[in-house]
């Protein structure tokens, strides 16, 4: 059977028959999508299933590379129960000060703590272990994040990286630019590191999920 190709179309069916966004999350959603930066929010379809991964490997503690408006922060905390907890690190206070207002909104905002500031100096700070990490920041870092995650993470827990097929350019020979290098790098890396086990799915715009072995 030839491979189906979600446009638009198929798009919007998928998630009118599948996606249960909360009002909150549609909320900081639509006020996102007005963001000079709304293309670095993930789709609530991939959100849901993030989400499901959360309820389906019980996590409990979550680490968070790149916050953004705090979507995807918001939808795994909801997925937590009671006693879970959310560490997510970004940049920009302008930004995550639109994730905290959501988070608060959310009754979340006791389970995620914001940590601002270069990620690489907050995550010398944080020890784990996580069950579950999920790296959506810059591009150039991934490796570093990939390496610094490992080893705060569990034995059995799973690390999610997003972005990793970069809307086709990886796959694009013609495309040379250090973000495409760097997801290039990783993918290549990934399918041939032995501490995890891994699969990478063409959600959105690509998510690997590396178990750590």
């Amino acid at each position: 059977m030839k491979a189906l190709t979600l446009d638009d179309r198929l798009i919007e069916y998928l998630r009118a028959v599948s996606v249960r966004e909360a009002d909150v999350l549609q909320k900081l959603r639509e006020e996102t999508a007005r963001h000079p930066r709304r293309m670095m929010q993930i789709s609530p379809e991939q959100g849901q299933f993030m989400a499901l991964l959360v309820e389906l490997l019980g996590v409990r503690r979550i680490l968070e590379i790149g916050t953004f408006t705090g979507y995807s922060a918001l939808v795994m905390s909801l997925a937590l129960p009671a006693e879970g907890h959310i560490d997510t690190c970004d940049v920009d206070p302008e930004t995550t000060a639109v994730a905290k207002r959501y988070w608060q909104e959310a009754g979340q905002g006791e389970k995620i703590t914001l940590h601002l500031g270069p990620a690489l100096e907050s995550l010398a700070q944080l020890h784990g272990p996580y069950d579950l990490v999920f790296i959506d920041a810059d591009k150039a870092n991934y490796d570093h994040y990939l390496e610094a995650a490992y080893t705060r993470l569990r034995p059995g827990g799973l690390m999610l990286f997003d972005n990793v097929l970069w809307s086709g350019q990886v796959a694009d020979p013609e495309i040379s630019d250090p973000d495409t290098e760097a997801l290039r790098a990783l993918n290549r890396k990934l399918h041939g590191d032995q501490r995890f086990s891994i699969s990478l799915l063409p959600l959105a715009d690509g998510l690997t999920l590396a178990r750590k072995r």
